[in-house]
């Protein structure tokens, strides 16, 4: 059962006088969030936000996350905890079975629902080396019910690639752009679509793209209309605002 099930239940029980006003505080008690003492769990995101809360692995103890996770599958809603190794993921498949680990990604993943919108997210990038960022993003939409495609390894400097990809480009509701070096990719998208354009800089690139600030200040200052930013990295962020969009 997950959350909103969970407390349209209480509020039946209590209206039809099944459950005491007492015991319904009990029930409750838990929300709007779960203090477990080293985290507040905020169970109620997922009647703010439209998905429950999203566990950032890294500095987190194993045990720390091993009793997050443990809480959000009781809860029954989607699981997803980001910057996640693999020697994190062996640990908590040993309790959890269930969970899924995409690996150039590094994202832990449980879906609990199946394909909400038709409509396509497309996800380029402008290299290979672009790819971990791109699949944080790919995980992070199809858990929260999206449907995906990837085009990988059209960057700028064989644009030919690109342009042979227009017919799929036009067909996407969303884009999202993964690139790193000098992350011209977004700006030539964004010339050649009338869909809004996620674009996300990489920290690729040898020493003068200052581990993602250049790519970054250049998607800031694209001159095409539709072209927003998040940040270095940020793959999660990119497939996060992609799903609002794209509902």
């Amino acid at each position: 059962m997950n959350s909103k099930k969970y407390l349209k239940g209480i509020l039946s029980k209590l209206y039809s006088k099944k459950m005491s006003v007492s015991s319904a505080f009990d029930a409750l008690k838990s929300l709007p969030y779960e203090n477990m003492g080293f985290v507040r769990l905020d169970h109620h995101r997922f009647f703010r936000k439209g998905f429950g809360e999203v566990i950032y692995c890294e500095n987190k103890t194993m045990e720390h996350v091993k009793k997050i996770t443990e809480v959000l599958l009781k809860h029954g809603n989607p699981v997803l905890l980001t910057r996640a190794n693999k020697s994190l993921y062996d640990f908590l498949k040993k309790t959890f079975p269930v969970l899924k680990y995409n690996e150039p990604g590094r994202i832990i993943y449980l879906k609990k629902c199946g394909l909400k919108n038709k409509k396509t997210v497309l996800i380029l990038t402008a290299g290979t080396s672009d790819i971990p960022v791109a699949e944080e993003a790919r995980i992070t939409l199809e858990v929260m019910g999206n449907r995906v495609k990837t085009i990988y390894d059209v960057g700028v400097a064989g644009i030919h690639r690109l342009l042979d990809k227009l017919p799929e480009i036009s067909k996407a509701n969303v884009i999202i752009v993964v690139a790193g070096m000098e992350g011209a990719l977004g700006s030539v998208v964004g010339g050649l679509t009338d869909k809004p354009v996620i674009a996300v800089p990489t920290s690729v690139g040898y020493g003068s793209s200052f581990k993602g600030i250049a790519p970054l200040l250049t998607m800031m200052n694209s001159c095409a209309p539709g072209v927003t930013v998040v940040n270095i990295d940020n793959g999660f962020g990119a497939g996060y605002f992609a799903s609002l969009i794209n509902k």
